[in-house]
């Protein structure tokens, strides 16, 4: 893994729900809360990092929607002292990203988290909860066709400790889809 620069949490946090709120499973609920509050989608799909006062709404926004800095949800036991940065993996050390310890996840995987167990199960047409597994199809196909998604959250205790994928799971599974068979 290569460390290209460090970002502060308001850059994660932009990152975050601008990719969540292009999710067909949790964009409804940003554009919600982002109604709720009577905001616009610019300060999500936009953001302005230096902003102070967008930064405190985006840090809100997100505690409401994901548990963040609230230990609920999706942050349940996630520490409060975290360094962020962006780096570059190469393919192999992708392939050893694991899922968040979650039922879906867990399940796709057959129990080991990783991504490449869950592409070999998704090809040989094993459905978790009865949820299709038609979205990853696509996205690995607009992968092969040169379609570019946005970067992953991936999280570690440690510098060259075990990667847990934060926020991209699908992403990750259409990657290993593509470049892990």
């Amino acid at each position: 893994m290569h460390l290209v620069d460090s970002l502060d949490e308001c850059d994660m946090v932009a990152a975050f729900l601008r990719t969540e709120i292009a999710s067909e499973r949790f964009g409804r609920e940003i554009v919600a809360l982002l109604e709720r509050d009577g905001r616009d989608r610019s300060l999500i799909d936009e953001p302005d990092t230096r902003n102070v006062e967008e930064n405190c709404y985006r840090l809100q926004l997100f505690s409401d929607f994901r548990g963040y800095k609230q230990n609920r949800g999706l942050f349940e036991g996630f520490p409060g002292n975290v360094s962020w940065y962006r780096a570059i993996l190469t393919r192999e050390e992708l392939a050893g990203v694991r899922y968040i310890d979650y039922s879906y996840w867990n399940e796709l995987s057959g129990g080991s988290r990783l991504p490449a167990d869950a592409a070999k199960n998704i090809r040989e047409g094993v459905e978790v909860f009865e949820v299709s597994n038609d979205g990853f199809f696509r996205m690995a196909e607009a992968l092969r066709k040169g379609a570019l998604f946005p970067e992953l959250i991936l999280v570690g205790t440690a510098p060259g400790s075990e990667l847990v994928v934060l926020e991209g799971h699908v992403r990750l599974t259409a990657y290993s889809l593509v470049y892990h068979h």
